[in-house]
């Protein structure tokens, strides 16, 4: 399995996402494909964590009037699930490995994944 979560109308995924060859990768935009259980189910096995793949500046956190620091691993995974913001993007998913995110160490670790060179 090689799949890429991400957004179209995210510059800053489409900036990562054209750093790489992608051939026989999945691109799944997840505004019009949202992610499955079936597939947060696999990046929890990976991470061991909802709150990890969780985006903390989703606009929804502000229009629920949501308290992040209360909520509990269930109400992340319900989030996550619920709408396609919440995903903290873009998420590279290999049998073996997961990248979650847009933060400098994540792309650098994308980067010797791939074996891109600077």
């Amino acid at each position: 399995m090689k799949k890429v979560f991400h957004l179209n109308t995210c510059d800053t995924c489409r900036k990562i996402l054209a750093q790489f060859d992608l051939t026989g990768w999945e691109l799944r935009e997840i505004k019009k494909e949202p992610i499955t259980k079936e597939e947060l189910a696999a990046m929890y096995k990976k991470t061991k964590s909802y709150e990890t793949l969780f985006s903390k500046k989703s606009t929804q956190i502000k229009l629920r009037e949501l308290d992040v620091k209360n909520l509990q691993e269930k109400d992340f995974k319900d989030l996550l699930l619920d709408h396609y913001t919440f995903l903290k993007r873009p998420v590279f998913l290999t049998d073996n490995e997961i990248f979650v995110g847009n933060d400098k160490n994540n792309v650098e670790a994308l980067k010797e994944f791939f074996g891109v060179n600077e």
